[in-house]
């Protein structure tokens, strides 16, 4: 009962996000470019002008959990997603994903859920998490009772919660992908989208988002690939030391956040790469200066340890050997964040693989600025299963399977087994 109240409270909410999440896509005619130049540099963007100094830690934390950038003039303006959450029962929110901040109810809410004293038919439930601000990632703007106005943050898919009250319900966990969210069944929601665009985002299933699919550019939605090729939402946890968090590695974390922030959430910025003809430009700006604090918090954001008992330790460090050696793993995944080293001048890029060579599918690559796969690094594989850009992996099993058959590496059953728990210890 108290799961229903929360999920249908908060799907007419989801509705919102879809269109804004991933990261991708290009607008119109190319200007001059913001092209990556470090790899987990803070200095990335001091060429873009001044910088707000962000006054502490808790700046960041407030852009990632509540700052929508001005996106509501895609969300609001465009999507008119305000007027379908407004009319949404809580049932109808099930299963969606979205997650509600137990922190942000009032204890007398909090009782009333654990009693069942919530009606789930009711449409206002959804309008007052919102105004209550306790719906994860979505911003809504309440007057007398009324949804005016609809807008998303970063947290919406790369935060979720710990359960703690309910399954949806709990305290937040930032940095960890919400791989529950149906951001394409939300954004199909909305009554400014054709039929066509309706299906290709309802077939995208939960945990997944197409970040090569539109862009917007302040004022439009704009088509940019079909058919549509939705990826896994990754988690940003553990990203201290790595640089380049994307699976195609276009840049540095900065440049991703500024391309997502801008291109798909639908933030009031600029953002400009002729790598992939982008360039939108819009002013005031209110995404670039919140870039450098935004990245503090982000990198503050830890790899959580797998649970206790949750693999074999004796298992685990025959796999390790495994990992290193026999199994040639560390040839690619290398270092504490098991990813590769980075090349270049002053270790400025990454070291990025041909598609062909991993085994993997091209076809999202191809749309992107590198054309090529980054290694993934590995940091707590045992909490976001599917793997691989396109989830094609649906456990860690499957993981080492594609890699022995495709590298021929001959692994004995028991072997694979070993290199499993391996993985889920990390």
């Amino acid at each position: 009962m108290i799961r229903r109240a929360f999920w249908t409270a908060t799907c007419a909410t989801l509705a919102l996000v879809g269109a804004a999440i991933g990261p991708g896509g290009t607008a119109s005619a190319a200007g001059s470019a913001m092209l990556p130049d470090s790899s987990a540099s803070r200095s990335h963007y001091d060429s873009m002008g001044p910088w707000k100094k962000p006054r502490d830690h808790e700046d960041g934390r407030r852009i990632f959990r509540y700052d929508t950038f001005g996106d509501e003039q895609l969300w609001t303006d465009v999507l008119r997603m305000h007027e379908v959450i407004a009319t949404v029962p809580p049932a109808t929110a099930l299963g969606v994903g979205l997650k509600v901040d137990v922190q942000a109810l009032p204890r007398t809410l909090v009782a009333a859920l654990r009693a069942g004293q919530i009606d789930l038919t009711d449409p206002a439930v959804t309008v007052e998490l919102l105004r209550l601000n306790a719906v994860v990632g979505v911003q809504g703007k309440v007057r007398a009772g009324q949804l005016e106005s609809i807008g998303i943050t970063c947290a919406l898919c790369h935060s979720t919660v710990d359960n703690s009250l309910a399954p949806g319900v709990g305290k937040r966990l930032d940095g960890w992908a919400n791989t529950d969210l149906n951001v394409g069944a939300i954004v199909a929601l909305s009554p400014a989208l054709d039929e066509a665009t309706r299906k290709e985002f309802q077939a995208w299933g939960p945990g997944k988002y197409d970040p090569r699919h539109h862009a917007f550019d302040g004022t439009r939605l704009i088509p940019l690939n079909s058919p549509s090729l939705p990826i896994v939402i990754p988690p940003i946890y553990g990203l201290k030391g790595v640089g380049f968090e994307t699976f195609t590695g276009d840049g540095p974390i900065s440049y991703w956040n500024s391309y997502v922030g801008v291109g798909q959430m639908g933030g009031q910025g600029s953002f400009q790469d002729p790598r992939i003809g982008l360039s939108i430009r819009q002013t005031p700006d209110l995404v670039t200066p919140k870039l450098r604090a935004l990245l503090d918090y982000q990198l503050s954001l830890r790899t959580p340890k797998p649970p206790k008992g949750s693999f074999d330790r004796a298992a685990a460090r025959r796999g390790e050997r495994l990992f290193r050696h026999e199994a040639r793993c560390a040839t690619c995944h290398q270092g504490p964040h098991f990813t590769d080293v980075l090349r270049g001048p002053r270790h400025k890029l990454p070291f990025l693989h041909d598609p062909a060579k991993l085994g993997m599918d091209p076809a999202y690559a191809s749309r992107s600025a590198t054309g090529k796969y980054r290694t993934t690094p590995l940091r707590a594989l045992w909490q976001h299963p599917p793997y691989f850009h396109d989830g094609s992996a649906p456990d860690l099993p499957a993981v080492v399977d594609h890699y022995d058959r495709q590298f021929r590496l001959g692994l004995a059953s028991r072997q694979k087994s070993d290199l499993v728990e391996f993985l889920k210890s990390l």
